[in-house]
């Protein structure tokens, strides 16, 4: 008897087809010029001359970098067998005065061996995905900062642990708030970043010694966004008070308020090329402020719900916006007008990213991480796998993308091949609730070696590369993923 073959109609059969060929050739969109070893030289250069220039003078002490060798190959650092790690948890505070984070049935504790009071912890949570090579490498600090250390070779990212001149430890933080950290921006020099937070402060931060600089006080709700302008020595921030203020840090206080908004102010953002100021907020518009006059040039609206991103750009189209009615909406700046409505998402949007070399940007939400070409927001694809409310997202040039969540846990992606390298799930520190772990914000600094994150446990923590990396040192496992044919 001949077994019935089910058939289907033609529309199936071409949408498969189509689906099965954008899976194979996903990886050649956009692909980037490969640089020549003279560049790639040159660009090291000037970033050790920029950020080690201090610290280059001072010796590494042999003994000690033989002593951490010896505790690496002894097997102190080494993974169980058979485990594949999936989130790296990464602890802040010494152990085990305080255990900082709850141990479950699937986490297997690592002591790293040294004195009492330089012990850390480290947690490991076994997975089933990518395999990750440890190392465990002697580094100067910088003005006594402990970094972990962080590859982005090619699609490759991998913690590294770094031990500084007198016991080995996993991450040293920057605290200060006493809040929620909200936002973070990075000045255009690259010498000091800002940060805001729910105990209606902002904090201006050295980005080399991690040092507070200034502390600017004015709100009277929560910090929810903070931008630097490029084009002029100003500061703008807005808040859960209805307020936009602009900071003349020149003179360190307030010379503008922009008022307009009914109700808390989620986000704001700067055109780069001209004196405009984006902000956006609960009351379910975006509102277009000239920077001089404070006039309010446009009120977008359109959105059913809070709009709680926005971002812009020289290009067309000029503003694009999220919201939590799920929808993004793409605008025309100089009408005022939604230019296109996109309504994939299935969940409310809470972040955007705009790729600095590429013509295309990124939205965040909990259904997935999707990728978009401008101008119209042709969709290009799907990033699974953060099942998390994604508070943030933030790009390099190199194509790493980096998606923080409200649970602490933060995945690290290849733009152009969606393929997820790495899952980082950093420790809440003492006398935080261990539900305290989110992320609200992210951002690379200018130079893009640095991952700056702000977090529900009151810190600022850095993250650093490691440019001795490898492609045979780091293997990617990455494969497309090609649709499979059901059995009927």
């Amino acid at each position: 008897m001949v077994e019935e073959v089910q058939k289907h109609s033609v529309h199936t059969l071409v949408f498969r087809s189509l689906k099965r060929t954008h899976d194979m050739f996903v990886s050649d969109h956009a692909k980037p010029i490969s640089a020549d070893e003279k560049s790639y030289k040159l660009k090291m250069n000037v970033k050790l001359q920029t950020e080690y220039s201090p610290v280059l003078h001072m010796p590494i002490l042999k003994e000690i970098k033989e002593k951490c060798a010896q505790s690496y190959n002894h097997g102190h650092y080494t993974i169980n067998q058979g485990q594949e790690p999936e989130y790296v948890i990464t602890g802040t505070h010494p152990y085990p005065s305080g255990p900082g984070v709850a141990l479950t049935a699937d986490t297997q504790v690592q002591k790293m061996p040294s004195e009492a009071s330089s012990r850390a912890l480290a947690l490991i949570v076994p997975p089933s995905k990518a395999r990750y090579v440890y190392r465990l490498r002697n580094l100067r600090t910088l003005n006594g900062f402990s970094l972990v250390m962080q590859s982005w070779h090619e699609n490759a990212l991998h913690i590294f642990i770094v031990s500084n001149l007198e016991s080995c430890i996993i991450l040293q933080v920057i605290s200060g708030h006493l809040g929620w950290v909200r936002c973070l921006a990075v000045e255009p020099g690259n010498q000091w970043f800002v940060t805001g937070s729910a105990d209606r402060t902002i904090k201006i931060w050295d980005l080399a010694s991690g040092k507070l600089k200034l502390s600017l006080t004015g709100h009277i709700s929560t910090v929810r966004g903070v931008a630097v302008s490029s084009r002029s020595p100003y500061l703008f921030s807005c808040g859960e008070d209805k307020q936009v203020k602009c900071w003349d840090l020149e003179y360190n206080k307030v010379i503008r308020h922009y008022h307009g908004h009914l109700s808390a102010v989620y986000g704001l953002d700067l055109h780069p090329t001209i004196d405009v100021l984006i902000t956006c907020g609960r009351d379910s518009t975006a509102r277009v402020w000239d920077i001089r006059t404070k006039a309010n040039v446009h009120t977008l609206s359109g959105h059913t719900n809070t709009v709680a991103t926005v971002k812009c750009q020289a290009g067309e189209p000029q503003i694009i916006t999220g919201s939590h009615d799920t929808t993004i909406r793409l605008w025309d700046l100089v009408a005022g007008k939604t230019r296109v409505t996109l309504t994939n998402h299935k969940k409310s949007v809470r972040s955007l990213i705009l790729h600095p070399r590429q013509y295309t940007f990124a939205s965040g939400s909990p259904d997935n991480i999707k990728q978009w070409k401008c101008p119209d927001g042709v969709f290009i694809q799907n990033l699974p796998g953060h099942n998390a409310i994604i508070n943030t997202l933030s790009v390099n040039s190199d194509g790493v993308l980096v998606s923080g969540a409200d649970n602490g846990t933060m995945h690290l992606w290849d733009w152009r091949t969606g393929y997820n390298f790495q899952r980082i799930h950093a420790a809440v520190q003492p006398g935080s609730l261990d539900s305290e772990s989110g992320i609200f914000a992210c951002t690379f600094d200018q130079s893009e070696s640095r991952l700056l994150t702000a977090e529900a446990d009151k810190t600022i923590k850095v993250y650093k590369e490691d440019d001795m990396a490898t492609e045979e040192t780091h293997p990617v496992n990455w494969k497309p993923e090609i649709i499979k044919r059901k059995r009927f």
